[in-house]
């Protein structure tokens, strides 16, 4: 007799990937520190680095010695996402770190038909890893550029978070961002969608803050976040600890605003699958 049983397939942690091609907007501060916050409420989380700069793993306390294999290795098809992925000082936080290395992964990509989808296959292949099939989220912390190396992150990507510096330079690039967005869906990833904007190095003090605050809101409605996320000074100390700042310290504005924006994007990511 045949068995009916219905087969219940491993499923895909949510990819998340944290873009802006302009530098200094606190994309990899945001990576490292809602990746935190994630874990610390029960999440497990990966972040993978793709910024040849290394900056989310030098924040995570990860040494250069100690990369073995990075996200280089993977988008060159030599290692699975598992295989690069190392574990964090922080519980249910993991990382599969960067090298300079990811300088020229792009030439080496360009001619191979699935230069657009590696990053999506490897991620495709973590359910089917022991160690990773329980994964919840992956946040992908992109480098500050709409290369091929962001590309590939959101081809793999369920929604693009936008981490956007309350200055007036960081709304110039927006529309390009969202334009590169758009594309994405259109030719690579229908499913791709923008989960939200955060607002970051926010200063009460600043009138200019204030004013991208009110024209980013008008401009995007309710893709921006709520949270906010303070100019903190304990926020721009961590990194050189190693540590997030939920862990160096976890009163500050800095860390708080992190722990909400966490319980936000959770509350969204809910609304989304319920509306699926």
């Amino acid at each position: 007799m045949t068995d009916l049983t219905p087969i219940s397939l491993p499923r895909r942690p949510r990819v998340l990937a944290l873009a802006n091609q302009k530098g200094g907007v606190g994309k990899t501060t945001t990576a490292i520190n809602l990746g935190t916050a994630l874990a610390a409420i029960g999440e497990k989380v990966l972040i993978v680095d793709l910024d040849p700069q290394g900056n989310a793993s030098t924040g995570l306390g990860v040494d250069r010695r100690s990369r073995k294999s990075s996200t280089y290795d993977v988008l060159c098809g030599d290692v699975g996402l598992g295989q690069a992925m190392q574990e964090t000082a922080v519980p249910g936080l993991f990382l599969a770190p960067s090298t300079l290395d990811l300088l020229g992964v792009e030439l080496e990509m360009a001619s191979s038909k699935d230069r657009t989808h590696r990053l999506k296959n490897a991620i495709d292949e973590l359910v089917y890893d022991q160690r990773c099939c329980d994964l919840t989220y992956v946040l992908i912390d992109c480098p500050p550029s709409l290369s091929l190396i962001t590309i590939n992150a959101m081809t793999a990507a369920d929604a693009v978070l936008v981490p956007l510096q309350c200055e007036f330079f960081a709304l110039e690039g927006l529309s390009q961002l969202l334009k590169t967005v758009e594309q994405v869906r259109a030719g690579l990833n229908p499913r791709l969608i923008i989960q939200g904007v955060v607002l970051t190095m926010y200063d009460p003090r600043n009138n200019l803050s204030g004013q991208v605050m009110a024209d980013v809101r008008e401009f995007l409605g309710d893709k921006v976040y709520d949270t906010v996320i303070p100019r903190n000074v304990r926020v721009s100390e961590a990194p050189s600890y190693g540590k997030p700042v939920l862990l160096y310290d976890l009163r500050c504005s800095g860390s708080q605003a992190y722990l909400k924006l966490a319980s936000e994007v959770i509350r969204r990511e809910r609304a989304l699958r319920a509306a699926a």
